[in-house]
């Protein structure tokens, strides 16, 4: 399965539940969809997605071909694979429902405690802000998507 912002979304999704859920945030229920799309934009910054990688390798590509000379199938190339290979190993492989990690995972729990308690979809926010990140780096790493 190819990752991209709709799976960043679902982190989200799963994520704000379990908070919920867990008695960690409140939130008007009304602003929902407004708090997870801004949560899969914050998360934007620590995951990466295939379609990041896709983008990322075909820049490198165009870099080291010329934008002019590349090729209609450039995925289909040797350069790009190439490329696309050594930005996944930068990751050192690291990945979370198919989504590669840019930072450690707890920077990514400190991030998502930042903005929770920054953020104005969000009315209240229980716990300290050990409690917070210790909860959001379990269940962010227990995420996977449900494949239909």
């Amino acid at each position: 399965m190819k990752t991209d912002f709709d799976t960043l979304r679902a982190l989200a999704s799963y994520t704000l539940n379990h908070l919920k859920e867990g008695e960690m945030i409140d939130f008007n229920i009304t602003k929902r969809e407004d708090l997870i799309d801004a949560m899969a934009t914050e998360m934007g910054a620590s995951f990466a997605t295939d379609e990041d990688i896709k983008q990322q390798a075909i820049e490198e590509v165009e870099d080291k071909m010329g934008a002019d000379n590349v090729p209609e199938d450039v995925t289909e190339s040797e350069i790009y694979n190439h490329a696309r290979k050594e930005i996944i190993k930068s990751f050192n492989g690291e990945n979370i429902g198919g989504l590669y990690l840019v930072e450690s995972l707890h920077k990514v729990g400190q991030r998502m405690t930042n903005f929770l308690l920054d953020c104005d979809l969000v009315e209240d926010v229980f716990g300290t802000d050990e409690e917070l990140i210790n909860f959001l780096v379990q269940k962010i790493r227990q995420f996977t998507i449900k494949r239909a």
